[in-house]
């Protein structure tokens, strides 16, 4: 009863009031109070009634308006919410259909080296300082992660290594971090080297090849892989690919530009490798 009220009020009491005017006039039209002014009356309600009634019909639409304002404005909110979920669940299966792949190809690396012994955690928090190319994991000491553990992606390409570990946390520096060397070697030469960073280098997302043995040759488009020396990385991990040779200012000793193989700006989930088999 309240809400026909609140929908239908201004609406009743237009006509309640309309209805009630009426009923006056006629009244005093019938008591004989007005006399000789009987005609005058009966001229002037017929206009009245006109206008009461064109009053009501007015009213009747702006209600009317107004209501199928409020019922579009409703209708609209449901919409909204019902794209905003249907989006959400598009976007959680396009997680759930990215994940799938990543777990496929990680499948395809266990095969490939059943030395490995790894842990799977999202990327939460990328580090907000520009000296650094760092970001923190949602897994850290109670799931068996240590300091130095390499980190990789599903194909097996370098991501860096834990610098730095929590109870249910870690931070991971990326190859091109201005504090990351791991050793390595030129595939289609076989010339051994360490990639390192800097921060020229990393500005531009990229890394140094340099500390070449003698008599190396390093061309663009060779593939960059860890050397396994030192022990804190297996050897044959993908970490880029050579994309410019260039010689240091005032020698003639070479060095590469490395592009790494994983694309940092994309990384949701990485692998950290908590143990494997040291080749000597």
């Amino acid at each position: 009863m309240k809400e026909y009220l609140k929908k239908n009020g201004i609406r009743m009491g237009i006509i309640v009031f309309a209805v009630a005017l009426l009923i006056g006039v006629s009244r005093v039209t019938r008591a004989g109070e007005i006399g000789v002014f009987q005609n005058v009356t009966g001229i002037v309600k017929a206009p009245m009634q006109k206008v009461l009634s064109s009053v009501v019909n007015w009213m009747d639409t702006i209600y009317g308006y107004l209501y199928d304002y409020d019922s579009l404005l409703a209708e609209n909110e449901s919409l909204r919410s019902q794209l905003a979920d249907a989006q959400q669940s598009a976007r959680d299966g396009i997680e759930a259909s990215e994940e799938n792949v990543r777990l496929r190809q990680l499948l395809n690396l266990r095969e490939q080296h059943t030395d490995y012994e790894m842990e799977s955690s999202k990327v939460v928090l990328w580090s907000s300082s520009n000296w650094a190319s760092s970001f923190t994991i949602s897994k850290g000491a109670s799931s068996g992660i240590e300091f130095g553990d390499p980190v990789i992606t599903e194909y097996g390409a370098v991501v860096g290594q834990v610098t730095e570990v929590g109870e249910n946390w870690a931070t991971v520096s990326t190859l091109i971090d201005v504090d990351m060397s791991l050793g390595a070697y030129v595939g289609a030469s076989g010339s051994s080297g360490m990639v390192v960073g800097e921060f020229g280098f990393m500005r531009n997302k990229t890394a140094k090849l340099t500390f070449l043995g003698g008599g190396a040759q390093i061309f663009v488009g060779d593939e960059v892989l860890t050397s396994g020396s030192g022990g804190a990385f297996p050897a044959g991990l993908v970490i880029g690919t050579i994309t410019n040779v260039q010689t240091e200012e005032g020698g003639q000793i070479e060095y590469g530009i490395v592009q790494p193989q994983v694309d940092l700006d994309s990384l949701v989930q990485v692998f950290i490798i908590k143990s494997f088999q040291v080749v000597e």
